[in-house]
Order: C-alpha cells, then structure tokens, then sequence
C-alpha cells in the first residue's frame, strides 16, 4: 500500500495560494456535508444560517472527562441543540472507564447510554482517557480492550449503535518536542497529554495494540476510528487495519496537516481505495457562551470558522498549491463521486441518517 499522511487541528493557520491548473473546480454548495466530529457546545446566532449556506450538518461529538467535581461533559448542551435544530445536529454520546471496578459498573453505563440513545444519540465517542489517563482501583491504565467493558459493546452491537475511537495520541505525544512538527503547539499548550514527559502513561504501541484487539474482537460493532487512528504519521498504518478489520472506518478531523506531509498523489490513491471508510471531521467547536463574547469576537469567530472550512474544503476538492504548517502542498483535486462520499454519505450509511 501506498505511504500516506494526515492531520488538522481546530483553528489552524496557513497560507496558499491557488494554481490555475484546475479547469473544473466543484461548488462548495453542490455537495451535501456532515462534519462528523464537531464541538458546538454553546449555540450562536450564526451557526444554523451558516450550516445551510454550507449544505451542512453537523454531528455534535460529546467527550466525558474526569473533573474535580466528578465526569464532565456537554451532553446537556447538545441534546439542547439538536432538540432546537434537528435539521441540522445529530448526537453522539460518551463513554468513560471511571468506577469500572464497581460490579454494576457496566450495567449502569448501559442504562445511561441506553437513556441518550432514546434521547437521540447515533453513536457513542471513547476517548483517550482509556489508555492513557483512566486507572482502576489498582493503578492500572484502562485499556479499551479490557473485559468488563465487554458487556458494553455487546449492548451497542445489539442495538446498531457504531463507536466513535479517540483512543492514543499522534506518535508525537510519545517523542520529544519537536518545532517542527504539526503536533508541536497542542503538547507544548497540554502537557498533560505529553506522555514523553510522563513515563507512567503506556506506551504509545500498548494502547494501539489494545485499540487493535478490541475492533478485532467486536467484528459486528461499526468503530469509527477517529483523527485517522491516531495513526496519521504513517498512514501505512491506517491502511493496513482498514485492510484487517472490515468493521473499522476513520474519520480525518485535526489531522489535515498530516496529510499535508505526504505527496498528493498518495493520498489521493488512500482516498480512492479506501473511499467508502473515510468520513469527514473537523473537530472544530466553541468553549464559551455568546453573551459573553463581543460582536467583534463573533464575526472574528465565524469569519476564522467560514477559512477554516474554506480550507478543507481547498485541499480536498481542488488541486490549489498549499503551504500548510510549512509544508508545501497540493490539493488532493477529488472527484466529486469521492467527495459526496467523504463529506456525506459514509456517515448516513454509518449512522443510519435520513
């Protein structure tokens, strides 16, 4: 298989310019979206025009995480979203290992799920915390692999409910810090996910040996590999657990600047071989409530929001020379059969979407 690479993050700054060597250019309006990985936990005045300018619509992806008050999350605030636009936001709940060592543990992460797959929920979203944050009782990393989340994903197997799989990091987290790397500014910002500065944390090979026995043994649960596997620095990598396991696919968010790495053309030949597994994400998302935003910040928020996108949107679709995070580029110029299924259809096929 054909060496590949891919990588993005939420709001990332580069400069290109365009190449007129590309005669037939898609409208951005004319193919049909679904962000698959998106983080739109306070609303704003401008998102539903903005979506349905796009032709979007956007799955709002919530992540559990241990707090000083307990699990935190915003299921709360997206179920409140898609109940307003269900035209436009779908649901993906969240699970986390906390308290796994409690004998009902399961059965009541089942009741819960259970509850916000009632309420809307289509898919469930592991984080890495399993693997590199989460211990049991005996200081153990929780792997997702482990036995007594089994009854979990016999549960959402049996109700056709796929896995979102944040599981690991970028190679990087495992490496020293390196200024040129597309991971540099994320681990340098959040040490705590900077597991070469923590030796405790597994090894980057155990939780990705783990991730690989779990899809291996759930051939009938539907896992949607998030950010390419956390495999995007080499996505030989990526290729060859597609080739093993046909119930895995991936999504590509806060990982463009990987594929960025690569020559065109191999990506290009990845998303053309594995065009009916590959989904497309942004990770993109707000952390704060528009009341306390001033105007000048919400129009510089849509306006970073509407390049962003822009820019995907470039690189995929186009063949517009691009420098991104310092590597020269080309846009991958996909056809628009691919691109329908990258933007769209995958995740309707995926998430049984209308």
């Amino acid at each position: 298989m054909k060496h590949i690479h891919l990588f993005l993050i939420i709001i990332i700054s580069f400069s290109s310019c365009q190449s007129t060597s590309n005669p037939k250019k898609i409208e951005i309006g004319t193919i049909s979206k679904i962000d698959v990985h998106s983080h739109y936990q306070h609303s704003r005045s401008y998102l539903p025009s903005f979506l349905k300018k796009w032709n979007m619509r956007s799955v709002l992806v919530d992540v559990a995480k241990e707090g000083p008050e307990g699990v935190e999350r915003s299921w709360g605030h997206y179920q409140n979203h898609a109940t307003t636009q269900p035209d436009l936001y779908f649901l993906c709940s969240s699970l986390i290992g906390t308290g796994i060592d409690a004998p009902d543990f399961a059965t009541n992460a089942i009741k819960l799920l259970e509850e916000e797959i009632n309420s809307g929920a289509r898919m469930v979203k592991v984080w890495k915390n399993f693997g590199m944050v989460t211990q049991d009782e005996s200081g153990n990393f929780i792997q997702i692999d482990d036995t007594r989340l089994q009854p979990i994903w016999e549960y959402l197997k049996s109700k056709g409910i796929p896995v979102m799989a944040h599981i690991a990091e970028p190679e990087q987290a495992w490496r020293e810090l390196d200024p040129q790397n597309p991971h540099y500014g994320y681990y340098k910002n959040n040490p705590q996910y900077h597991a070469f500065t923590i030796p405790e944390i597994p090894s980057y090979e155990t939780i990705i040996a783990a991730r690989d026995r779990w899809i291996k043994n759930n051939p009938e649960l539907q896992i949607l590999c998030a950010h390419l596997g956390s495999m995007s620095h080499d996505v030989d990598m990526v290729a060859s657990r597609l080739d093993q396991y046909p119930n895995m696919s991936i999504e590509i968010g806060a990982r463009f600047g990987d594929l960025a790495h690569q020559d065109s053309e191999k990506v290009s030949a990845f998303f053309d071989t594995y065009q009916d597994r590959i989904l497309f994400g942004s990770d993109y998302g707000n952390a704060m409530e528009e009341t306390s935003m001033t105007t000048d910040q919400l129009n510089e928020e849509e306006k970073n929001l509407e390049q962003n996108y822009t820019r995907l949107w470039r690189y995929l679709a186009s063949d517009d020379s691009l420098e991104i995070r310092g590597q020269k580029s080309k846009g991958l110029h996909l056809n628009q059969n691919i691109l329908e299924k990258v933007y769209a259809k995958n995740a309707i096929n995926l998430l049984k979407l209308e």
